[in-house]
């Protein structure tokens, strides 16, 4: 990834925020038959490995788990916010014109070697953390203990369980660190503005980055 360091984020708990509130990840790995893409929704043990753990599952009938890979490791692609940015909002450009469209965002990329885990109770204690997770916002969270017994041994057997010992971590925030701070007010005053949730998600990320430098 292209990273100029006005642009870097290092800082190890910010990075787990990310992928801590957008799970949902692009897996890729390189194969003999070239490389390939998968979309997962991971959950990040931080207490294991200096940079954390990620695991998640994919469909047994995914040949991934099955196909040689030369050197067994996953790049794993955690996309946060991300926002067209108008000229138009920059103050600066009322005086020389100077200022063309561009995107802010913020990703974070973790790699390391993958393992595949057939284990039933390694499964079942994953698909029960990856429920709680995203169930805890509802009313009346869903676990899978609500579900036969028999039912979910047999959905446990259609999958098969991914765990990434994370050994390089890198994050970028594009959020206008670049432009004056005139030109970085004017912009996230327009994403706050904006109808659009991406939008404003992006303005919260920008102002708590703000607030944290």
């Amino acid at each position: 990834m292209y990273l100029p360091k006005h642009f870097e984020e290092t800082r190890l708990e910010v990075l787990h925020a990310l992928i801590r509130d957008y799970p949902f990840a692009a897996m890729v790995c390189a194969t003999d038959s070239g490389l390939t893409a998968n979309h997962i929704p991971f959950v990040l043990d931080r207490d294991v490995g200096a940079l954390g753990t990620l695991r998640g599952h994919i469909a047994r009938a995914n040949p991934l788990w099955q196909l040689p890979m030369p050197d067994a490791n996953a790049l794993v692609i955690f996309q946060g916010p991300a926002s067209y940015i108008s000229p138009n909002w920059y103050p600066g450009k009322a005086e020389d014109g100077k200022r063309v469209p561009t995107w802010g965002y913020a990703v974070a990329h973790a790699q390391g070697p993958i393992r595949f885990i057939h284990d039933s109770e390694w499964l079942l204690q994953l698909v029960s953390q990856l429920s709680e997770t995203h169930e805890a916002g509802q009313a009346k969270p869903w676990t899978v203990n609500e579900a036969p017994p028999d039912y979910i041994e047999r959905l446990l057997g259609a999958i098969v369980g991914i765990e990434i010992p994370i050994e390089k971590l890198i994050g970028k925030w594009k959020l206008d660190q670049n432009k004056s701070e005139l030109d970085q007010a004017g912009m996230l005053n327009a994403l706050a503005a904006s109808p659009l949730i991406e939008a404003n998600q992006l303005a919260k990320l920008i102002a708590a980055h703000k607030a944290t430098r």
